[in-house]
């Protein structure tokens, strides 16, 4: 795999949520396919229909960012400002949606690394993921293979919480599984080449990778979504953060959410048929 050059860290003054927000838990079947949940904390201020907006459309964005520290005035494309030191691409590619969009079948081509300050490049992504799902209710990528069927599946669900009347959040809740399905010697053989580069090291970094990730929905989403009708195109400056730098102890929306999937996946026989849940009911 070659190294990609990631760019220089973007200091946008957001208080960054910590591991301790969500609820993380992963485990390895005996056939060598992992299985990860991922529990995050409500999404203050951001609505589902932000959130399908930003999927079907990130990887295209571009952002001038007004008054970050050596990006003052430049453009840069949205992806960057989803994880402030990780990020470095995101191009769709293959057959998309209108104006471009992202669309089930498309594949979307993705350059990071985990925790790229304190690792380098040790925990690199760099790949080419299918498409599986793309709603107003969450996002799925990943790969099969001829024969065996999915390979890697990350899939992503997310509902407004409404109290009282009002939507006060997001619920954002997140499974991956890896490698296929089935227990005879070659299925293990494969999944044992599939996962050796995805240790427990690699997702132990990707939690805080992801938590980090996630939670900056809050600080950017709401201003960008605000103009994305504007013909001058999207900007960000500090003052546009509706958190003002300010952050509060948060922890995962749902305990027994987590607990139940995480269970699930263990004594699931097929990973893949337990994750393509019906999310009406779900969250």
């Amino acid at each position: 795999m070659a190294e990609f050059v990631m760019p220089a860290e973007r200091n946008f003054g957001w208080a960054l949520k910590p591991t301790a927000s969500t609820r993380f838990g992963i485990f390895e079947k005996s056939n060598g396919q992992f299985c990860v949940v991922l529990n995050h904390a409500l999404l203050r201020g951001v609505t589902s229909e932000m959130l399908q907006w930003w999927f079907l459309n990130f990887p295209n964005l571009k952002v001038t960012l007004d008054d970050i520290p050596g990006y003052e005035g430049k453009s840069v494309p949205g992806y960057l400002l989803w994880h402030p030191s990780d990020h470095c691409d995101a191009k769709l590619e293959g057959r998309l949606g209108p104006n471009n969009t992202s669309k089930v079948g498309a594949k979307i081509h993705i350059q990071k690394a985990m925790q790229y300050n304190t690792y380098g490049l040790k925990y690199p992504v760099d790949a080419a993921l299918e498409i599986f799902y793309c709603a107003a209710d969450g996002w799925a990528m990943g790969r099969s293979i001829p024969v065996f069927g999915k390979a890697m599946c990350l899939r992503i669900h997310f509902k407004d919480v409404v109290q009282e009347g009002q939507t006060v959040g997001v619920h954002y809740h997140y499974e991956i599984v890896i490698g296929v399905n089935g227990s005879n010697p070659v299925s293990r053989a494969l999944n044992k080449r599939i996962t050796g580069e995805y240790s427990p090291e690699f997702f132990e970094a990707w939690h805080l990778h992801n938590t980090i990730e996630v939670g900056t929905f809050e600080n950017f989403l709401p201003a960008l979504y605000a103009q994305r009708r504007e013909a001058s195109g999207l900007r960000y400056a500090k003052a546009m953060d509706p958190l003002n730098g300010m952050s509060e102890a948060q922890t995962a929306h749902s305990a027994d959410l987590f607990d139940s999937r995480l269970s699930g996946f263990k004594s699931a026989k097929n990973p893949y048929s337990f994750q393509e849940y019906d999310a009406r009911s779900f969250l």
